[in-house]
């Protein structure tokens, strides 16, 4: 099982989260593409400091919303929803390619996320979107003159979706695309009886309490069962676990899960 973090969120002069700190920790960097939080320079010293702890690299895209840091819903058409990420995700790719290294997955961000989760056509218009990166050629021309196909990405693009209770749906829809799920669990975010995540603006809704988040972490590992906040137990698959970097405990609560999923503890 492996660790993920929404890191490089932060904008201009407005520093968020510690993300030199956290990133030597984890597996995965979900990298803020620009829509919610980031700008260019800050996407470029993230995926350099991702390259420097040989920590995978995704595209963290949400909605075009940098006043409500991507947390508000809106409503977007297929076509529209589909320009977003390809922006965000080449905008990322562009970056990486300079580094010397590649955009390896995708998660959505925030509203974006949520609304994928509770609406299957938009999870559909994102497994579309993500297939047409991961199938498009481009024609490059050799020092001979002939032509060649050379594919946009290295490889297809995981997607990184909530784990629930019952994910058939989830997967019927991403086979069709032939899209990689990895599903993920939040390590530091409480959860409604039916397996969805308790809103941000209830109260308990991220736990800072490092003793709980590593408890309940331990019973999903050892039980493959996440509790709700009711105590009822939720059966999950779960290939990753998120921590996010803006919690205030986060740097103790990845220190803890680290040793956790290295078996340390």
């Amino acid at each position: 099982m492996r660790l993920n973090c929404d890191l490089g969120e932060s904008f201009g002069h407005w520093t968020k989260g510690q993300d030199e700190k956290i990133m030597p920790l984890i597996d995965l960097a979900n990298v803020a593409c620009g829509f919610h939080a980031a700008d260019p320079l800050t996407m470029q010293k993230t995926v350099q400091l991702a390259c420097k702890h040989n920590i995978s690299i995704g595209a963290h895209p949400s909605y075009h919303d940098l006043l409500g840091f991507g947390r508000r819903s809106i409503k977007y058409s297929p076509q529209e929803l589909t320009a977003i990420l390809h922006y965000q995700i080449g905008a990322l790719q562009a970056i990486c390619v300079s580094e010397n290294c590649t955009v390896d997955y995708v998660k959505p961000h925030g509203a974006f996320y949520n609304d994928m989760m509770s609406d299957l056509l938009v999870f559909r218009t994102v497994c579309q979107a993500l297939a047409a990166l991961n199938s498009t050629q481009l024609n490059s021309t050799q020092s001979n003159n002939t032509q060649s196909n050379k594919t946009y990405l290295d490889k297809n693009l995981p997607l990184i979706v909530q784990a629930v209770p019952d994910p058939k749906p989830f997967k019927l829809i991403a086979d069709e695309y032939q899209i990689e799920l990895w599903f993920e669990a939040f390590a530091d975010r409480a959860y409604q009886d039916n397996g969805a995540l308790v809103p941000r603006d209830k109260d308990n809704a991220v736990i800072v309490d490092v003793k709980q988040v590593v408890s309940r972490c331990q019973t999903l590992i050892a039980e493959q069962k996440l509790l709700s906040v009711n105590g009822m137990p939720l059966a999950l698959e779960v290939d990753t676990l998120c921590v996010h970097g803006d919690n205030p405990a986060a740097i103790d609560l990845v220190k803890q899960l680290r040793g956790l999923l290295d078996g340390e503890s």
